[in-house]
């Protein structure tokens, strides 16, 4: 087990001098509103009080951009075994087989109780309809609206959420910080344009903020996923671990301009084709699953036709399936790519990969816990063990709520046996004066560091390269992070450059290819290196 350190030059990303601030006083504070964050709202005791902070409004979160589906065995032809094998098969070795079948037993229970909250999945003859997607061996992704399931289960907890009396939400409020003390985890430090810096003491505080993926130029995500919940919990001390574990999905729409837009794996899961530039087939070269193979396999087969034919992308071809089951499966799908003019029923779609989903984070086990004390995590920001070194497809959404109800009862529970003891600590006094020599661009700064990920620690990694880009945030970290923001887009790029370095660093250490990441100098997976990565704060 490989275990690194890093220190950053500060604990808190701002000074603030509690005498001079507000102050908010919960029992259980919940950051992040995406769909583990509201199921661990909905599993508080009602007798608490809730407040869930998000930093944009509630609607906005990778969970509601996500397309496929949720997994689950509800077809009485499927079992445990075969959706508990396949997770383990394309986790290559590093899945927690005790944390895969805890998640994937209860996922039939969490797919009924979305149903009972009003999620309208669809349908086939009164059951619900279940599609097929790469690494699965049945059909068992129940989906919603066709393509955009996330955005129908997002409205559903929504509105169930806010109709909780004892739940609080604060939209567009950004967490700058964990408050800590000898104790453990005792809260966050908010800010919001209304009432500027808040302290949030809370008994227990749940880590839900999702992912990473804005770290790279090209990408699924939307704005929002700029790594802030890994960076905040870094400098609070929390575990991180396989931080080198991004995932890359391999078909994204490639308009040469225009934002990124996800076609879904259901896409190819209902029998679409993935063509060259040259119109050849050729996924059966890289695996006999063709474009049903997990996603670390399709994107690296991707990745080597661009190569081989110095074209910019490769093509999805849907032109042989029926246009009724277009226009029902993939209406969104098809009213993106309307946009620019392509009949996805008539016409080949421009695809290649992007970064889509950060399956590493911070550490927990079945019961949402962290290594720090007072501070649970669930959803895309951990590390639970269920995606291994890949992620199965329609597994994240599972594992939010899994994780999210796991978080939010523990929590709960700890928060009912503790009384009010809201002690202020002595904060931020590690602080020098801060720089205010000139200003910088923060958005060339940003497009500069997506672009470094994307180039040396994207879908094809190697020594040389990854050492070229930990120099170079070495150096955008001596003086971009000695630097006090007061807004939004600081912390972000300034959270963005942390959590790149422990994830360049993580690349740096693992000597192999496993799953997503793929080190082109050392191209076989090594034995002797099926472990977790874990890094920590130096000491």
């Amino acid at each position: 087990m490989a275990s690194l350190q890093y220190t950053p030059s500060h604990r808190y990303l701002v000074r603030f001098a509690p005498k001079r601030i507000q102050h908010s006083f919960v029992d259980v504070l919940i950051i992040g509103g995406g769909i583990a964050g509201l199921r661990a709202a909905m599993e508080s005791d009602p007798s608490l009080t809730v407040v869930v902070v998000t930093k944009d409004a509630l609607r906005q979160s990778n969970s509601a951009y996500a397309q496929g589906g949720i997994a689950g065995v509800i077809d009485p032809a499927d079992h445990f075994d075969l959706h508990s094998s396949d997770t383990i098969e394309a986790g290559k070795g590093l899945c927690d087989e005790k944390v895969v079948r805890a998640v994937i037993e209860e996922a039939p229970d969490r797919i009924c109780e979305l149903v009972q909250m009003g999620a309208r999945f669809d349908r086939e003859d009164g059951d619900l309809a279940l599609t097929q997607e790469g690494g699965h061996s049945h059909r068992r992704v129940a989906h919603a609206l066709g393509d955009a399931t996330g955005k129908e289960i997002m409205r559903a907890m929504i509105e169930t959420a806010r109709n909780q009396p004892s739940l609080q939400i604060w939209e567009s409020t950004f967490t700058i910080d964990l408050l800590t003390d000898e104790q453990g985890c005792r809260g966050a430090l908010v800010w919001n344009p209304h009432h500027g810096k808040t302290l949030i003491w809370a008994k227990q505080t749940i880590l839900a903020t999702g992912g990473a993926g804005r770290l790279y130029r090209e990408t699924t995500n939307p704005d929002i996923a700029t790594a802030d919940g890994h960076a905040i919990a870094f400098r609070a001390g929390a575990e991180l671990r396989d931080m080198e574990m991004m995932q890359f999905h391999p078909t994204v729409l490639y308009i040469a301009g225009s934002s990124r837009h996800l076609i879904s794996e259901a896409v190819r899961g209902e029998g679409a084709y993935l063509r060259n530039s040259h119109g050849d087939r050729f996924m059966g070269d890289y695996d006999s699953a063709e474009e049903l193979a997990p996603r670390d396999v399709v994107s690296q087969a991707i990745t080597d036709q661009i190569q081989k034919t110095s074209h910019p992308c490769v093509y999805l071809d849907l032109t042989h399936l029926s246009d009724t089951l277009i226009a029902e499966r993939f209406p969104h799908i098809g009213e993106v790519c309307s946009r620019f003019d392509l009949d996805i029923t008539r016409d080949l779609v421009p695809v290649r990969p992007g970064a889509h989903y950060m399956i590493g984070g911070l550490t927990t086990g079945l019961d949402a816990k962290t290594s720090l004390p007072g501070l649970w995590s669930a959803g895309e920001a951990t590390s639970t063990g269920l995606h291994g070194a890949n992620r199965l497809g329609s597994n994240s959404l599972l594992e939010g709520l899994v994780f999210g109800r796991r978080a939010g009862l523990g929590a709960s529970q700890v928060a009912l046996d503790m009384p009010d003891d809201f002690r202020v600590p002595g904060l931020g006094a590690e602080w020098g004066e801060p720089e205010h020599d000139e200003e910088l661009n923060l958005v060339d700064l940003r497009n500069s560091l997506e672009s470094l990920m994307w180039r040396y620690v994207g879908i094809r990694r190697d020594e040389e390269g990854l050492t070229q880009a930990l120099n170079q945030t070495d150096f955008w970290i001596k003086y971009v992070l000695r630097r006090e923001f007061n807004e939004t887009s600081g912390w972000e790029l300034q959270n963005m450059l942390l959590v790149a370095r422990l994830m360049i660093q993580s690349a740096l250490e693992r000597t192999e290819s496993r799953g997503v990441h793929h080190r082109s100098d050392f191209p076989e997976p090594d034995p002797t290196e099926a472990h977790h990565t874990r890094i920590v704060l130096g000491t």
